[in-house]
């Protein structure tokens, strides 16, 4: 269960990531008014910033299947290998996403999204 609490807490990161990878480096960056900031990014740091939403849009679907998986009884060992499964999609998601590879990230979202579903009825 532990492991599982551990995979929990790394998917609540993810979008942390992203905005890291937004945020590092880039100069003029006003703590005070950061959301004009960001939507002024452009290139791979505005695409690390809509990573960065669009992976909080994905968290509630992927802790509700956790949590229902979790309430159903589902093999601890096996929704741990999709959760973790999961993450490692959606890091890749991430490096499509800033990379600007669309088409790969659009096939990457796909299999998240599977995982997700695979999570639901574990």
């Amino acid at each position: 269960m532990h492991t599982i609490t551990w995979l929990f807490l790394i998917a609540a990161l993810l979008p942390i990531v992203a905005a890291g990878c937004a945020k590092a480096g880039a100069k003029g960056f006003d703590n005070e008014q950061p959301r004009p900031w960001l939507a002024a990014l452009q290139g791979w740091r505005a695409r690390a910033n809509a990573a960065q939403t669009n992976t909080f849009e994905a968290l509630p679907f992927f802790f509700a299947a956790c949590l229902y998986a979790l309430h159903q009884n589902a093999d601890p060992g096996w929704l741990a290998g999709l959760m973790g499964a999961w993450i490692i999609v959606r890091l890749g998601y991430l490096v499509c996403y800033i990379g600007g590879y669309g088409t790969l990230r659009s096939l990457v979202w796909t299999l998240a999204l599977a995982l997700n579903i695979a999570i639901l009825f574990a």
